[in-house]
């Protein structure tokens, strides 16, 4: 695909404060975009919170660091063997290598903590991360198909695709593979539609929230089985990936504080 946009000189008289080349790469362009359209997600479903644009600023400066701390954490402990005997490699995957459910364990405790510190209540907030949630998550799909990462496993259908760019992420180029990158967009684009419909019949603050996270696990063990990154790593034996056994947690942890939640009202 396209890992790498276009490059651009640096003038001469930068060097040295920056890089000779400066790169766009797909993958961070898109991040960049599925941020702007989570922002705005949360910006217009937040004003009746009484949250404007400086305070919505805030929760996403906090929640990018966390996001960022916990994915690329989880991402170095797939293989920590590899950089502990190396650590020097640790340097290089610094730009590029994330885990979802890293990013997502690490933001929700950052997110329910600067709720509660701006007296905002939290379920009903909660609520707004099922729409921005698989926005966000879709476009860092995007960029994953155009980087080559997180791809699946070799393909015979007419559904494979090729990763023969010099500069893919891709681990197997030059073979059709399983395009799991898309499939994992199309399972986020299903929870939001979903979330859409149900949002008009919801039984109790935080349902919506839940419901795309335990859609999202269910999805994800799914689109595992076609994965072909070996790297990311597995339990039990092989059984399972490490996704696979997150998204079961976390889909029993769902349906423990949906039994909780349901209880009470919506506010």
């Amino acid at each position: 695909m396209f890992p790498r946009l276009f490059t651009l000189p640096i003038p001469e008289f930068l060097h040295g404060i920056l890089p000779s080349h400066l790169t766009l790469h797909s993958y961070g362009l898109m991040i960049a975009l599925g941020i702007l359209a989570a922002f705005y997600i949360v910006l217009k479903k937040a004003k009746k919170f009484g949250l404007d644009s400086d305070k919505v600023s805030s929760l996403f400066i906090w929640v990018i660091a966390a996001a960022f701390v916990g994915g690329k954490l989880f991402f170095f402990m797939e293989d920590i063997g590899k950089y502990t005997a190396n650590p020097s490699l640790i340097k290089g995957a610094m730009g590029g290598g994330f885990v979802f459910y890293g990013s997502l364990i690490f933001a929700i405790p950052t997110i329910v903590w600067w709720l509660r510190r701006h007296k905002v209540p939290v379920r009903p907030f909660l609520d707004i991360l099922a729409f921005a949630g698989p926005v966000v998550h879709s476009f860092g799909r995007i960029g994953c198909f155009l980087a080559g990462c997180c791809h699946g496993k070799v393909c015979e259908s007419w559904m494979g695709v090729t990763f023969s760019h010099p500069n893919t992420l891709a681990a197997i180029k030059d073979t059709p593979l399983y395009p799991t990158q898309l499939f994992d967009i199309a399972v986020n684009l299903i929870i939001l539609v979903t979330v859409f419909f149900i949002q008009k019949k919801q039984k109790f603050d935080g349902q919506l929230f839940l419901i795309y996270l335990m859609m999202y696990g269910v999805g994800r063990s799914i689109v595992e089985l076609y994965r072909g990154d070996e790297a990311r790593g597995f339990l039990f034996g092989g059984a399972v990936s490490h996704s696979q056994f997150i998204a079961v947690c976390i889909i029993v942890i769902c349906a423990i504080v949906w039994r909780r939640w349901s209880k009470s009202k919506l506010a």
